[in-house]
């Protein structure tokens, strides 16, 4: 085993049949060892080579001419002589030549991938004629020592693989990464140059457009210039001008080019749509309001008086001086049964004030977003409906109807009742922030109208802020000027008939009022008169000479069939054991049948049944009845026997809609009482009332829809608390002389007023 002089190359690698020249002394040695070495640590295997000849280097010194051979490993004892020179054992390992299929593919393909980089570096012929004229898988390996991308690691790798088919294993992965790395970097290039070559083609393609229109007189200056003209003219508050040129300013640092050019128009669009500076001119005159809003709509005198309050003192504040108070808006909420004009009532303030009219459904509304908007980083952002309804108004000053706000639902979305607190809170709404123009917008000088059907579904802190106007519903007198003076007419007109071509007289349309309908409102009369009005028509179209037509009860039973309402009261109450209960439900007033019954019971047992659907409340109203009447059963004539295993039932008719609450208590007991002591109910009396275990008759709510129902069912008397006596000055006054009113504070009264005398025979106790 040959002893060679190791020369070490500092971070240099040397493979076979690479010739070198090195400032090193190699006399006496015919051949050496040239070892890569890092760091003081060097190569497991090294290049040996023949000294060929001596060199003179410039500046005087002498160096050695090498030939590259073959590989060796150091493989014994190392000694240094005379001259301090290191010399180690070598085992010299020549490359084999092997001709398997896999190593001829792999030189193949290492010729194909080591080709393709010469080509992106854009190499001379001459290097791709060298690659070619290497014949031999070990050397074809080796060229890879020449490409100046491989790192030292990798080189020292690829010269400590012996085995020629490993090795060129090696080299190919090496070259396939930096083939790949090399044509991501041609590709980043060429975008970059086809990126700026467009945007450079574009620029003088704009640049030319520009100058054709000069040419043609048509320059319309640039974007920014259209947005300053715009700003300028939104006479926008300080705040919103310095946030509108903040984003103009934006926009032309980043050009028409920029992805975010088209959502910074977006937004300076929405801002300048806004009419900052525009209000209606206010008719602040009470007497023509109250003669616009009674020529619309008949009734409604509470809202009525409302809005021309309203007007009134804005007209003082602005007669006098007085500088308008910004805290100081009417949030007007109007609760009641439908069809009974909330909805077109707004459109009719608006007219009376001189104001424009712009309607937000709420119905169905759960995302709180719909009502402050989108912020600006979501794709598609829009500001809030009321930002909306502004645009759509042209003024700051409109009249906006917040339309079903008891129907307002919450979810994962968010609760848009809570975004309307805001809103809705005059102490808070000149400074309204919506989430998308994120800039304060002053909705003070709105006036905003809320419907609902009901109070109870409406969240307490949002109905704390609202000024509740409640519509109990119309009177059959009401009713029928109604339908004179509003539906009639435009049923008519809807139909294509003529004034002097169809009459009809307040007694048939009370008749349609009286036994076709059964509402609070007069959407169902409306469609009852519109059938009566096509029927006409039909008769008119198909025969011109039988105009005009006067329509008679005849035509009503013809158009709209049997009759639909009936005054049960009489029918339903002419036996002991049921009595008439007052109630209101979602649509308005209306009347309860309370039934009740006995039974001897087999087994022997005490019980009570319910049915019809009640709530807890009324259950509990029920049970407490049935105790009072066995404790005063001597009082009320009723023998104690009476209640000696039997079992009563208790029923409240149109049991598939449910009911509840605490006011049927007078008439649940009154039934029981009459039930057992064999008096029937007067027929004419309706009653309503909570009751207690000591017989004490504790008010209600809803008084006003309760009487109104009573007197549409034809009752004549109503039984009602004491303690809602002074409510009855809100029952319309010609309600209030056609019926009598009997406050009470004790059950006894109440029996004293709705049962019938006893009779002179036996009381009847089942």
């Amino acid at each position: 085993m040959p002893k060679l002089l190791l020369i070490p190359l500092d971070d240099t690698v040397i493979f076979p049949t690479m010739d070198i020249n090195l400032p090193v002394d190699t006399s006496g040695e015919d051949r050496v060892l040239l070892v890569p070495r890092h760091e003081g640590e060097y190569a497991k295997v090294g290049t040996i080579a023949n000294v060929t000849g001596t060199i003179r280097l410039p500046g005087g010194g002498r160096g050695a001419s090498l030939e590259s051979i073959a590989r060796g490993a150091i493989a014994g004892s190392a000694e240094t002589d005379a001259e301090g020179r290191l010399h180690v054992e070598v085992t010299e390992h020549p490359d084999d030549k092997p001709v398997d299929g896999s190593t001829r593919e792999l030189e193949r393909e290492y010729r194909a991938v080591v080709e393709e980089i010469l080509e992106e570096r854009g190499a001379d012929q001459r290097v791709v004629a060298f690659l070619r004229s290497v014949v031999d898988p070990g050397p074809l390996a080796d060229t890879a020592g020449y490409s100046p991308d491989l790192s030292f690691e990798q080189k020292v790798r690829i010269l400590e693989t012996l085995d020629v088919t490993e090795r060129l294993a090696l080299a190919l992965e090496y070259q396939r990464e930096r083939l790949t790395e090399l044509q991501v970097r041609r590709r980043i290039r060429d975008d970059v140059e086809s990126g700026a070559q467009k945007q450079q083609r574009e620029y003088f393609l704009r640049q030319q457009m520009d100058s054709i229109r000069k040419e043609l007189g048509e320059d319309q200056g640039s974007v920014s210039d259209d947005y300053r003209a715009k700003i300028a003219e939104a006479g926008m508050p300080d705040a919103v001008r310095e946030q509108a040129e903040r984003e103009l300013d934006r926009l032309e640092r980043m050009g028409e080019q920029s992805g975010e050019s088209s959502m910074i128009r977006t937004y300076l669009d929405w801002l300048t749509a806004v009419p900052w500076s525009k209000c209606s001119d206010e008719v602040l005159d009470p007497v023509h309001a109250r003669e616009v809003l009674d020529a619309d709509h008949a009734g409604l005198e509470d809202v009525k008086n409302r809005i021309t309050e309203y007007i009134a003192v804005r007209k003082l504040r602005q007669d006098r001086g007085v500088e308008m108070d910004r805290k100081a808006g009417a949030i007007l909420t109007l609760i009641g049964p439908p069809g009974t004009g909330k909805t077109s009532i707004g459109e009719s303030i608006a007219r009376a004030t001189g104001r424009e009219f712009v309607r937000m459904s709420l119905g169905g509304v759960r995302d709180e977003a719909e009502i402050r908007g989108h912020r600006r980083t979501y794709i598609g952002a829009l500001p809030g409906r009321l930002v909306r309804a502004l645009r759509d108004a042209g003024t700051m000053n409109p009249v906006i109807m917040l339309d079903e706000v008891d129907k307002v639902g919450a979810d994962w979305r968010g609760d848009p009742s809570a975004a309307l607190l805001e809103v809705l809170d005059p102490a808070q709404n000149h400074a309204f922030r919506d989430h998308y123009l994120d800039i304060e917008i002053d909705l003070s000088q709105v006036l905003f109208i809320a419907t609902a059907n009901v109070a109870e579904t409406i969240p307490g802190p949002l109905l704390d802020r609202m000024e509740v106007i409640r519509f109990d519903g119309y009177t059959v007198a009401e009713k029928t000027a109604i339908a004179r003076d509003y539906l009639w007419p435009r049923q008519r007109e809807r139909n294509g008939l003529r004034e002097d071509e169809v009459a009809v007289d307040d007694q048939i349309l009370r008749l349609v009022v009286s036994e076709y309908t059964r509402e609070a409102g007069v959407r169902q009369l409306e469609r009852e008169l519109g059938t009566l009005l096509r029927k006409t028509a039909t008769k008119i179209a198909s025969d011109p000479q039988v105009a005009p037509v006067t329509v008679d009860v005849d035509a009503v039973r013809d158009a709209l069939g049997r009759q639909k309402v009936f005054q049960e009261a009489a029918a339903r109450t002419a036996v002991p054991g049921v009595a008439t209960g007052l109630a209101v439900t979602g649509v308005g007033g209306d009347v309860l049948f309370i039934e009740a019954n006995g039974m001897k019971a087999h087994p022997p047992k005490h019980s009570l049944t319910l049915t019809g659907q009640l709530g807890d409340v009324m259950k509990e109203s029920a049970r407490i009845a049935l105790t009072y009447v066995r404790a005063h059963a001597a009082e009320l004539g009723i023998d104690e026997d009476a209640f000696d295993e039997r079992e009563f039932h208790v029923h409240v008719p149109a049991g598939a809609i449910p009911k509840d609450g605490p006011s049927a208590g007078v008439a649940m007991t009154t039934a029981l009482a009459s039930l057992l002591s064999g008096r029937p109910v007067r027929h004419t009396v309706g009653m309503t009332g909570e009751v207690t275990l000591q017989g004490r008759v504790l008010p209600i709510g809803g008084l006003k829809q309760k009487v109104l129902a009573a007197h549409a069912a034809g009752l004549t008397d109503v039984i009602l608390p004491e303690r809602n006596r002074a409510d009855l000055d809100d029952v319309p006054e010609d309600v209030r002389e056609a019926m009598t009113f009997h406050p009470v504070m004790t059950i006894d009264e109440v029996l004293a007023v709705a049962l019938e005398p006893a009779r002179t025979s036996p009381a009847v106790t089942a």
